[in-house]
């Protein structure tokens, strides 16, 4: 098996809650300190994915509410799609790849209109067949697609419909269970493996979304196969909101960019028996009888 280079995304999701100044922020840690390949942020449009009693009931936990209603809390952590200009813009200048989950038509349309290199398409989303055949005919970039909360028959559906437009080589699939935080018991990494063996030769690549806690089991998922690691991000866990406690702070991003590089050098077999590095040793330690 030949190893891909790693690539590490972060993502920021609604952890900016609602503030450029903190979005700025985040693009310029995951850039310059935490050497991350990709940012990624979400597009939503609550009022088209949300039913009216949806979106006026209260927030489930209202300790971590930006509004009075759950329509309001979700209106106040989106940008408009001239914000999104603006992150992408800030990407470029410190050379980090800029990119974001939608979650509804809507969303689909502006952030292809911004031409980023790769869209996300979220669990929760992934059977919105409408979204992706408009996505496939209409953004020419690589597309991301996670399996949370999937079954198998929709998985097919899903690389099925890839494959009927044509843009099956342009689609990486990620290994995902949708929980947060989720407990080490339900990674379940060796649907990485399935994944692979099912998918591997009609996609472009295989990915790994994890909302676990560490970063031990990242280094796991790439050894398997999963060749795009992404992690939710937060320059604070304590800060208000549902995804920060299942986050990583700067050091951690760091950290798992840092490890999966390290291990991606490692990741070979040796081009000769006694490698270079062991040569002088083996003159000085190596048992001779005399």
């Amino acid at each position: 098996m030949e190893y891909r280079k790693p690539i590490v995304i972060a993502e920021a999701g609604c952890n900016h809650m609602g503030q450029m100044d903190i979005a700025h922020e985040l693009i310029n840690v995951a850039a310059y300190f935490c050497k991350a390949d990709a940012i990624k942020f979400q597009k939503r449009c609550p009022k088209e994915l949300l039913t009216e009693e949806q979106y006026n009931a209260p927030h489930p936990n209202p300790y971590n509410s930006y509004g009075k209603t759950y329509g309001e809390h979700r209106e106040f952590l989106e940008f408009d799609v001239d914000q999104h200009a603006q992150l992408k813009k800030w990407c470029e200048e410190v050379g980090i790849i800029y990119s974001t989950s939608v979650w509804d038509m809507t969303s689909a349309r502006e952030i292809t209109g911004l031409n980023p290199r790769f869209i996300k398409i979220p669990s929760a989303c992934n059977t919105h067949y409408e979204m992706l055949e408009w996505l496939c005919d209409n953004y020419e970039g690589e597309m991301q697609l996670s399996f949370g909360m999937t079954k198998r028959e929709e998985e097919e559906q899903i690389v099925s419909l890839f494959e009927k437009k044509g843009r099956a080589k342009d689609l990486v699939l990620y290994n995902c269970t949708s929980g947060y935080p989720v407990p080490f018991k339900d990674v379940c990494l060796l649907e990485i493996t399935r994944m692979r063996q099912q998918y591997e030769d009609r996609v472009k690549a295989i990915g790994f979304s994890g909302h676990h806690l560490g970063i031990a089991v990242d280094v796991a998922a790439y050894t398997l196969g999963a060749s795009y690691i992404e992690r939710h991000y937060t320059l604070d866990r304590t800060w208000k909101g549902t995804d920060h406690a299942a986050s990583l702070e700067p050091d951690g991003i760091r950290k798992l960019k840092r490890n999966l590089d390290a291990v991606y050098e490692a990741l070979h077999y040796k081009d000769t028996e006694i490698l270079p590095i062991e040569e002088e040793q083996r003159k000085k330690l190596k048992y001779r009888k005399h």
